[in-house]
C-alpha cells in the first residue's frame, strides 16, 4: 500500500509539474523591444485576411499563400454585423466561421492577432456595427455611454468565449497571440473629449479583465492604458514610438495600397515603397509589421460601406482578390521578409547606432555580443543614387531604398531592386452562353398601393428600412386643377431634391424624369431638372438608394441618409409650391427583392417574361434572370458588366454585390515608387468603369443549369454580360 502511495503521488507530482511547465510554455509576454511568445523574442510579419471576403473553400489556400510568402501571422477583424444580425441571434455558419478560420491558420503553423474591435472601420457596411445598435434606447456611440458599452462588451465577451471554449488562446496553445480592443480610435477622441478618455479607460479595463493570456492593442490610440499596447497604422511608421518605454513597436496596418470607391480610381502601391517602409520601420526598432491588406478579397452582398465602396476590396494587395499571387510585389516582400530574418537575433538584442554617411544617406547598425551585427544603409535621397562607404567597404545606394546587410558587410536585399517581373493579368472570355433570359419590371405605378406607411413630412430612410435593402420609395401627390394655368408663361416648371444621400431616380407619374447621386466626397447633393406634369392627379415618386453606410467618425447614432428635403416645384402660377410637408407615402425596398428574386427557385416562372434583350435596352428598374453552365477548370471566375449600369447581381440565390460601371475620375499621369507614396498618386483605371468585373466565386457553382439574377436601376444591355476567368502569364 505504502508503495503504491508513492508511486501514485509520484505520478500526480509529474502531472502537475508537467501542467505547470505547459502553462509557463504557452504564454505571450513583451518587452521593449518584441513580442515574446513562450519566453522568445520575435521579429514577426503579418497579414490581413478577412474570413468573410472569400469563401470557406479559399481559405486554406488563402492561409498557405500568406505562409509561404514569410508570413508569421494572420489578422483578421471580426465583424460585428455579420454575427450578430438581431439583438441576440448569431451567425457563425459559413463565411461566417470565424473558429473554422483561426483552426486553419493553427494547421498551417502560423499566430494570429484577432482585432476583435468591436468597431472595425475597415471600408465595411456601417463600420462593423449592426444597424439595431442605433436604435437602442439612449446610446451614443464610441463614447462613455452605458447603452454603447454594455453592447460592446457583451459581443467581447461572447468572442472571447467562443475562442477560449476551443482552446483558441495561446495561452491555452492556440494560435491567437494578440488582440485588439477599439479601432483607430485617436482622432474620434479628441471630438469626444473627456467623455472619450474615460472610455477608452473602459475599453482596455473590460478587455484586460477576459483574462485570455494574451497582450490587447488599441491601434492609433496614443493614450492606450497599460497594459494595453498602442500601436501605428499608415503608409509609414517609422515616426512612430509607443507611449511607454516597456512596450514594443508594433505596426498593426502597413497599407499595401488603397480601397476604391465607384466613381474614382484603381491605386497601386509600389512594392519598392512599400519595402522601404517596412525598411524604415525596421531599422528605427519595430518588431511587429502587418499588412493591411495581404488579401482583400470581395465585399459580398451589401457589405461594402463608405459608402460608395467598390464590391472589389483588392487593395493591390500581394494576394489578389481572387487568390492570385500578385507579382512582383508577392515575390519581393518574401525575399524582404527573409533578408530581415537574419538580422532577427542582432535586431532584438540591440539598439541601433546610427552613422550618417552622407546628406541622405545614413547606417543603422545593430551590433551585440550575443547577436552579432547587422546594418541597414538607407538613402533617402529622391533624385539621386548614391555611393557610400560603410566599414572601409563601398555600397551604391538607389534612391528612395534601403539595402540590408545581416553581416554588416554584405547586401542581401535592397527595397529598390526588384526581381521578379510584374504578373500579367488577363481576363479571358470562357465562350460559355448565358441563355433563356427573362425579365421583370418593377411597377412604379402601384408603389403608392403598396406602401407601408402615410406621413407627413419626410422621414430619415436608415430609420425605416433598417438597413434591410437599399431602397426606399418616397410618393407624393400634386393636384393641379384644370383650370390652373401653369407653369407661368415662358417659365419652365421646375423640380429640386435636397437629399443626404446616396443616390436617387425621381419618377413622374411612373415615367424616369432622371437621376442623380452623391460622391465620397460629398455625399449631400441636390437634383433640379424640369419636369411635366398634367392637370389633375401627378404623382411624384422618388426611389432613394443606399450605397453602402459610413464606415468612420464619431457619432455613428446620428448618421443619417435618404430624402432629407426641402423638396420645391418651382414655375407655377402661385410662384414655388414646397412640397416637404405634404402626405408621403414609403415602401421600403422593391417587389423582387420582396419576393425574393435572388434566389433560384424564389418566384413562379410565369411572373417573368421571355422577349429580347434589344428592346429592354436603358429600361430602368428592370429585373433579368437567364442561366448558364459552369466552366471548366478551376482559374477564378467573374462576371464582365461593363454593359451595364448600376444594380445588384445574384448567383444561385448569394450576392456577388452592388455593380456600378460609372467611370474613373482620376489622375492616371504616371506612378513613380520615388517619394512618399498617398492617395494622390499612381492612380489607374482612368477612362474606364472603377470596377467592370465581379468575383464569382467556384464553390457558388453547379456543374449545370446555374441561375444569374440581376437587378438594373438605370437601364443597361444584358446581353453583353459574360462570364470570364482570371488568369495570369504564367497560366496555361
Amino acid at each position: 500500500m505504502a508503495a503504491n502511495s508513492i508511486s501514485h503521488c509520484f505520478s500526480l507530482s509529474i502531472t502537475i509539474l508537467f501542467l505547470y511547465l505547459l502553462l509557463v510554455h504557452c504564454n505571450v509576454t513583451y518587452d521593449r523591444k518584441a513580442i515574446a511568445i513562450d519566453g522568445q523574442k520575435r521579429i514577426l510579419f503579418s497579414g490581413s485576411i478577412h474570413y468573410p471576403r472569400s469563401t470557406p473553400e479559399m481559405w486554406e489556400g488563402l492561409i498557405q499563400k500568406a505562409k509561404n510568402g514569410g508570413l508569421d501571422v494572420i489578422d483578421t477583424y471580426v465583424f460585428w454585423n455579420l454575427h450578430e444580425p438581431s439583438p441576440g441571434n448569431y451567425n457563425f455558419e459559413g463565411r461566417y466561421d470565424l473558429v473554422q478560420f483561426i483552426k486553419l491558420v493553427k494547421k498551417a503553423g502560423l499566430y494570429v492577432h484577432l482585432r476583435i474591435g468591436p468597431y472595425i472601420c475597415g471600408e465595411w457596411n456601417f463600420g462593423g456595427f449592426p444597424v439595431w445598435l442605433k436604435y437602442v434606447p439612449g446610446i451614443s456611440f464610441r463614447t462613455d455611454n452605458e447603452p454603447f458599452k454594455k453592447a460592446i462588451a457583451k459581443f467581447t465577451q461572447k468572442i472571447v468565449q467562443m475562442m477560449k471554449d476551443e482552446n483558441l488562446f495561446e495561452s491555452q496553445g492556440g494560435p491567437i497571440i494578440l488582440s485588439q480592443i477599439e479601432n483607430e480610435y485617436e482622432p474620434e477622441s479628441k471630438l469626444y473629449g473627456p467623455a472619450g478618455k474615460a472610455y477608452v479607460k473602459w475599453a482596455a479595463k473590460m478587455a484586460v479583465g477576459l483574462n485570455t493570456g494574451v497582450p490587447w492593442v488599441m491601434c492609433k490610440e496614443y493614450d492606450a492604458p497599460d497594459p494595453v499596447i498602442n500601436t501605428c497604422n499608415g503608409f509609414y511608421c517609422d515616426y512612430f514610438s509607443p507611449n511607454k518605454p516597456y512596450k514594443p513597436t508594433l505596426w498593426t496596418e502597413a497599407w499595401t495600397g488603397w480601397f476604391s470607391d465607384f466613381g474614382g480610381p484603381n491605386y497601386q502601391r509600389p512594392v519598392e515603397d512599400l519595402a522601404f517602409a517596412v525598411a524604415r520601420f525596421i531599422q528605427k526598432g519595430g518588431s511587429f509589421v502587418n499588412y493591411y491588406m495581404y488579401h482583400g478579397g470581395t465585399n459580398f452582398g451589401r457589405t461594402a460601406g463608405g459608402p460608395f465602396i467598390t464590391t472589389s476590396y483588392d487593395y493591390d494587395a500581394p494576394i489578389d482578390e481572387y487568390g492570385l499571387i500578385r507579382q512582383p510585389k508577392y515575390d519581393h516582400l518574401k525575399e524582404l521578409h527573409k533578408a530581415i530574418k537574419l538580422c532577427e537575433k542582432a535586431l532584438l538584442n540591440s539598439d541601433p547606432n546610427i552613422v550618417i554617411l552622407g546628406s541622405y544617406e545614413k547606417a543603422h547598425v545593430f551590433s551585440s555580443e550575443s547577436g552579432g551585427c547587422a546594418a541597414f544603409l538607407s538613402n533617402y535621397n529622391l533624385r539621386s543614387n548614391a555611393k557610400v562607404t560603410f566599414n572601409n567597404m563601398h555600397y551604391n545606394l538607389p534612391r528612395w531604398s534601403i539595402s540590408i546587410l545581416p553581416d554588416c558587410r554584405n547586401v542581401v536585399f535592397n527595397t529598390a531592386k526588384v526581381g521578379t517581373e510584374a504578373s500579367r493579368v488577363q481576363m479571358v472570355p470562357t465562350n460559355v452562353k448565358i441563355e433563356s433570359w427573362e425579365t421583370f419590371n418593377e411597377d412604379v405605378h402601384s408603389v403608392d398601393d403598396e406602401s407601408s406607411m402615410t406621413v407627413k413630412g419626410l422621414l430619415e430612410q436608415l430609420n425605416i428600412t433598417r438597413d434591410t435593402s437599399d431602397y426606399l420609395w418616397y410618393t407624393t401627390s400634386v393636384r393641379i386643377s384644370s383650370s390652373e394655368s401653369f407653369p407661368r408663361k415662358g417659365t419652365p416648371l421646375t423640380l429640386s431634391i435636397q437629399t443626404a444621400g446616396h443616390g436617387i431616380h425621381v419618377f413622374i407619374n411612373g415615367q424616369l424624369s432622371g437621376s442623380a447621386f452623391g460622391t465620397q466626397q460629398k455625399r449631400k447633393f441636390s437634383f433640379t431638372k424640369n419636369i411635366n406634369l398634367h392637370p389633375g392627379e401627378n404623382k411624384i415618386s422618388i426611389l432613394s438608394i443606399a450605397v453602402g453606410l459610413p464606415n468612420i467618425g464619431p457619432h455613428f447614432e446620428t448618421r443619417n441618409i435618404g430624402v432629407q428635403g426641402p423638396v420645391v416645384l418651382h414655375g407655377l402660377d402661385e410662384g414655388k409650391k414646397d412640397l416637404t410637408w405634404q402626405k408621403w407615402s414609403y415602401k421600403v425596398g422593391l417587389k423582387g427583392e420582396a419576393d425574393i428574386l435572388g434566389s433560384p427557385n424564389s418566384i413562379p416562372s410565369n411572373d417573368w417574361t421571355r422577349g429580347s434583350l434589344a428592346t429592354l435596352k436603358q429600361r430602368p428598374l428592370t429585373w433579368y434572370k437567364a442561366f448558364f453552365n459552369a466552366p471548366g477548370g478551376d482559374d477564378p471566375l467573374a462576371l464582365d458588366m461593363s454593359g451595364m449600369g448600376k444594380g445588384q447581381v445574384w448567383i444561385n440565390g448569394e450576392s456577388i454585390g452592388r455593380y456600378w460601371t460609372i467611370s474613373v475620375n482620376g489622375n492616371c499621369s504616371g506612378c513613380s515608387y520615388v517619394g512618399a507614396f498617398r492617395q494622390t498618386k499612381c492612380h489607374f483605371g482612368c477612362g474606364g468603369p472603377t470596377q467592370q468585373w465581379y468575383h464569382v466565386p467556384r464553390s457558388w457553382l453547379k456543374p449545370t443549369r446555374n441561375s444569374l439574377v440581376v437587378f438594373e436601376e438605370i437601364g443597361g444591355d444584358a446581353s453583353k454580360i459574360s462570364i470570364v476567368k482570371r488568369l495570369t502569364a504564367t497560366d496555361k
